[in-house]
């Protein structure tokens, strides 16, 4: 019994060593559809002509020309459109964002060193008026500047020392003591131990920089503040839209969330840059903003009126939009139908503007594009195209060389509807 045992066990392993060896010597040879050998594509002549050296796959966005015959054409229910010049009036819409006018912001320093004491803004957002204080700071240098004009005041009389008076006054000023403050500080004849920054104008704090207690020094910011009375009204018009938007141009501004009438505004500015990610120009208008209605970090919407042009123009469903590039499919008088890249102008409600690569004329697939695309691509990837489509396999090289090969060589797999 144990010697029947040991013979089966010999005989199992020997048949497992045999296995091995078979798969190792088909998987060196390419003969086993698992191979690590057919993990990359190659194309059918570079298999039939024995190259079996990995090539790149071509990009599944590429796109031949394709044959269809007119039958086949009308079976399939593809419609064309000529390219023609037409008029565009339509006008031009974009968001609006409300920022504040830059004009009217105001950063609010200290004109010494020294620290902040006292902070009368408590919070952003606070609305202050012209010549409201802020803001009080203990400055050792002003102090001591006020201590010295005292003294020059009280020994000061006609002659040289007015001179002198003037001068320690003029510093105080400099420092940033206001008329009132001096003025204050001469009646009662005492050095201010703090001094007051005011608000130069009204407006709404923006930022509020600092903290009380802070050491501070002239490139300190302790407040921002902005004037809202008047705002900018920034619009975000498309790349193709732009040629239609000049300085001084009326637009209809609607802002739905302010319960604010529609109006108008003419445009003031037009950036010079465009922003790549969004692929707009930015166009500023300036806005009256008394009431207070619109707020910075609004949305809203901008029509501007249309400038008449005559352009070439397809209907839009016969655009492809990859996102990286744009495709049209044209019908050729030898029943070819081929994909043509095209440069992009306006896109309106139905039709799309062609800059590049049509010319009047062309007949483009406006019905069963995304068929005609699909098929296109299929073929462009080196499939042998739908059946029913004028898509005969392409022979190999090798059927082509060795008629005897074309016997054995195996049908593709076709796609049926």
């Amino acid at each position: 019994m144990k010697s029947f045992r040991l013979r089966g066990a010999v005989v199992s392993a020997a048949t497992a060593a045999l296995i091995v060896a078979v798969l190792v010597i088909q998987d060196q040879r390419h003969g086993w559809p698992f191979s690590r050998h057919h993990m990359v594509q190659s194309s059918p002549e570079s298999t039939a002509s024995g190259d079996t050296s990995a090539t790149p796959a071509r990009s599944a966005a590429a796109r031949v020309p394709i044959q269809l015959p007119a039958e086949q054409i009308e079976k399939l229910g593809v419609e064309f459109e000529p390219v023609e010049m037409r008029s565009l009036d339509n006008p031009v819409r974009a968001v609006v964002t409300v920022v504040a006018d830059e004009s009217r912001i105001t950063h609010v320093h200290t004109r010494v060193s020294g620290w902040l004491e006292q902070l009368y803004v408590n919070t952003t957002g606070q609305t202050v008026r012209a010549g409201q204080p802020v803001a009080a700071v203990f400055s050792q240098e002003l102090y001591s500047s006020q201590s010295e004009y005292l003294s020059a005041r009280r020994g000061a009389g006609k002659g040289p020392a007015s001179a002198v008076l003037d001068a320690a006054r003029t510093r105080l000023g400099v420092l940033g003591m206001s008329d009132g403050e001096v003025a204050e500080m001469e009646r009662s004849g005492q050095a201010r131990r703090l001094v007051t920054i005011i608000a130069p104008r009204s407006g709404i704090v923006l930022n509020r920089g600092i903290s009380a207690g802070t050491a501070v020094d002239p490139s300190t910011e302790i407040i921002t503040i902005a004037d809202l009375s008047q705002v900018w009204a920034i619009a975000e018009v498309a790349e193709s839209d732009a040629p239609q938007v000049r300085i001084g141009t009326t637009a209809t501004l609607s802002f739905p969330m302010s319960g604010r009438a529609p109006f108008a505004e003419k445009v003031q500015f037009i950036y010079p840059t465009l922003t790549e990610r969004t692929r707009t120009v930015r166009v500023r208008i300036p806005v009256q903003n008394k009431d207070g209605t619109l707020r910075p970090g609004m949305y809203g919407s901008a029509e501007f009126p249309p400038i008449a042009r005559d352009a070439l123009t397809v209907a839009r469903d016969a655009l492809i939009d990859t996102g990286e590039s744009q495709y049209v499919f044209v019908h050729t008088p030898n029943d070819m139908i081929e994909p043509r890249a095209v440069k992009v102008g306006a896109r309106l409600a139905d039709r799309v503007e062609i800059l590049q690569g049509l010319t009047p004329g062309d007949h483009v697939v406006t019905t069963g594009v995304f068929l005609i695309d699909s098929e296109s691509r299929l073929r462009a990837s080196g499939g042998t195209g739908h059946s029913g489509h004028g898509g005969a396999r392409r022979p190999t090289e090798a059927a082509r060389t060795n008629p005897d090969a074309a016997q054995t060589d195996k049908p593709a797999a076709q796609h049926v509807h």
